[in-house]
């Protein structure tokens, strides 16, 4: 019996070329997709450099200190090395001018910070204030936590009793040297340092004493370590014998220049 042409549909061109496009759009779109996937990990893979994208090892900032101050240590010991090939290299070539610069260097060497020097310091310690008291909104953060203005004027203190060498964290200064506040923490150099800070001084520790104790400035901030509520801490020693290193960072000066004015 043939089949009754009402009771099925049939199916008309319509159908045919809705397929058709579908199966098409399918066998350009997924390759496409998988190109596209496989340029954006290889532009991850690139900008990441082989880490994660989001640093999540960099998510507390004592870690990352510690990497900057790793990095810089690395970098100052590469420029040492190198300063002491230059001279080994410029010793070697003999030239009277050459002898000449090499031994002004050498007198200039000491004044200038950059050889070691020993003998009788005193060393202070400034400190934040604990925790709890950090955490007091009520009290005032000039008297809670120490800052750059602060260490600086126990070094201008030493300077001004004749120091030999100072130094902070074991850091020598010399007179380009910068200290200022990075948040929360203090800058030397560009290397971030936690508290407590300790800044030693080498030379004479009677005058040393006499210059602390006499700073109009550190009287202030004495006070405030005095505060029965608690605050910042202030405590200075005699130290029988300390190192100052000599100077390792960089001795160029950089500063901002005017371009140049276009008619």
């Amino acid at each position: 019996m043939a089949p009754d042409s009402d009771s099925h549909p049939t199916h008309g061109s319509g159908g045919t070329h809705q397929r058709s496009r579908s199966a098409w759009a399918w066998r350009i779109g997924t390759p496409v997709m998988v190109l596209l996937s496989g340029v954006l990990f290889a532009i991850s893979a690139e900008h990441s450099g082989g880490t994660d994208l989001r640093g999540g090892r960099y998510t507390d900032f004592a870690s990352v200190v510690k990497v900057q101050r790793e990095d810089t240590n690395e970098l100052t010991a590469e420029v040492s090395r190198l300063g002491s090939e230059i001279e080994r290299l410029s010793a070697g070539l003999g030239d009277r001018s050459v002898n000449r610069a090499q031994r002004e260097v050498e007198t200039l060497s000491d004044p200038a910070g950059l050889t070691p020097r020993t003998g009788p310091a005193v060393k202070v310690t400034l400190d934040d204030a604990p925790e709890e008291i950090l955490a007091d909104e009520s009290r005032d953060p000039l008297d809670v936590i120490v800052h750059q203005q602060d260490i600086q004027a126990v070094v201008n203190a030493m300077w001004r009793a004749g120091a030999e060498a100072v130094t902070i964290q074991g850091q020598r200064l010399i007179t380009t040297t910068g200290i200022k506040c990075d948040g929360n923490l203090v800058s030397l150099q560009g290397v971030p340092y936690y508290p407590p800070y300790e800044i030693v001084g080498i030379g004479l520790p009677a005058l040393m004493l006499d210059s602390l104790d006499g700073d109009n400035y550190l009287d202030i901030y004495r006070e405030a370590a005095a505060d029965p509520r608690g605050g910042v801490s202030y405590a200075a020693e005699v130290v029988p014998h300390a190192i100052a290193p000599g100077y390792q960072g960089l001795l160029d000066l950089t500063y901002a220049t005017p371009l140049p004015t276009t008619s």
